[in-house]
């Protein structure tokens, strides 16, 4: 599924922001996040920070530059002037404790990204690894904004015009969830909306087992009313189907359903592609037929591949971090950092900051205990 706004909104000539890549983390090899951060500096007139082993990335950077002899010299300018190293010690695996693994390993390469962002040094952090440890390390580092209970992490998912997004949130964040967070996602995402993929007074939906408002859980009843009470555009419950229809432009519910609604619409859309291409793939009018279908079809794969739709950014800390997939190559990094670029140039976390502290928004922001900075 789409995991963020277009890719691609940064443009070099507008004024240049940094990006700090955590290029040691996720399932690939550090090339794949070498590669995808030169290729978005080159392009994009984006200033990159490579946090991770130096040498190793030293290496790579050469390596990158002499795979494109007939752009030798520019890309020889780009290492000059808008590529940068940064050193880290360690790196956080898949498998390890989020916030044990932050606390212990204060020089890991997603722990220095994120930090850069909280100096000042960098307007954005990417990482593609552990997503709990660049959620505890964005709160040791950059902080929380506040007002806000728990940060959120959203994706966005295509409607059948394949011309707008339904953005769902949270997706993974927060398993357990208070009605005064879904509030606050409410606002996060309305934020998100507007900023991010354009649309001026965004549809707010939260996700029920039913569109009455006498439908859902505790929770979900508790939220709808504080939703009802917001300075929102709340449209009210809306069911599992209403997230790829369009009939909303934010749809909010707990991490555990967002969650589980992600990788549940991930295996369908891989289910259906593949028996696609093995009916194509079957006979001679399969093969002539999936040949004519295969131009229509690759704006719908397009816009449910992480690759092109980068990374998701965390929503609720004082700073623009994305989290990109575990599995990203090249393509899907570069994009994750123009993603970053984007959030950081509309100004997304300096929004809901002021949205929080508004007296107009009195109705969306509520006094809260701060939970411990791990998010625990």
């Amino acid at each position: 599924m789409e995991q963020s706004g277009t890719p691609g909104g940064t443009h070099p000539t507008a004024t240049p922001v940094t990006v700090a890549v955590d290029a040691m983390s996720g399932d690939n090899d550090p090339q794949a996040a070498v590669r995808g951060a030169l290729d978005a500096a080159v392009k994009d007139g984006i200033r990159v920070l490579l946090v991770g082993d130096r040498e190793r990335l030293q290496a790579l950077s050469e390596e990158w530059r002499r795979a494109l002899p007939d752009n030798a010299t520019r890309a020889a300018d780009v290492l000059r002037t808008n590529v940068e190293i940064v050193p880290a010690g360690s790196v956080i695996g898949m498998d390890e404790h989020p916030a044990q693994a932050v606390r212990s390993k204060k020089d890991a390469s997603v722990v220095v990204a994120t930090h850069l962002v909280a100096e000042g040094r960098a307007q954005a952090a990417v990482s593609a690894g552990n997503s709990g440890a660049t959620l505890a390390a964005a709160l040791l580092t950059v902080g929380r904004i506040r007002g806000v209970a728990r940060p959120a992490i959203g994706t966005t998912f295509p409607t059948p015009t394949l011309t707008t997004s339904t953005f769902l949130l949270d997706i993974g964040g927060n398993v357990d969830c208070k009605p005064l967070w879904l509030l606050q996602f409410g606002v996060m995402g309305s934020i998100y909306a507007r900023l991010m993929m354009g649309v001026d007074d965004p549809r707010v939906g939260l996700l029920s087992n039913g569109e009455e408002a006498e439908k859902g859980s505790e929770l979900v009843l508790e939220a709808h009313r504080m939703l009802s009470s917001a300075r929102l555009r709340f449209v009210g419950n809306v069911e599992g189907r209403d997230v790829f229809n369009g009939s909303c432009d934010v749809v909010v519910t707990d991490g555990f359903t967002g969650n589980v609604v992600l990788k549940t619409a991930e295996g369908v859309a891989e289910l259906l592609f593949g028996v696609i291409a093995h009916e194509a793939r079957g006979s001679l009018t399969g093969k002539v037929g999936g040949a004519l279908l295969k131009p229509k079809l690759r704006p719908l794969r397009d816009r449910v591949d992480y690759r092109k739709a980068g990374g998701a950014l965390l929503l609720g800390v004082a700073g623009e971090v994305v989290i990109a997939h575990g599995r990203s190559d090249a393509e899907a990094i570069g994009n994750a950092v123009r993603v970053a670029a984007l959030a950081a140039r509309q100004r997304v976390s300096a929004r809901i900051t002021a949205a929080m502290a508004s007296p107009d928004r009195a109705a969306t922001v509520a006094s809260v205990e701060h939970p411990d900075e791990d998010g625990s």
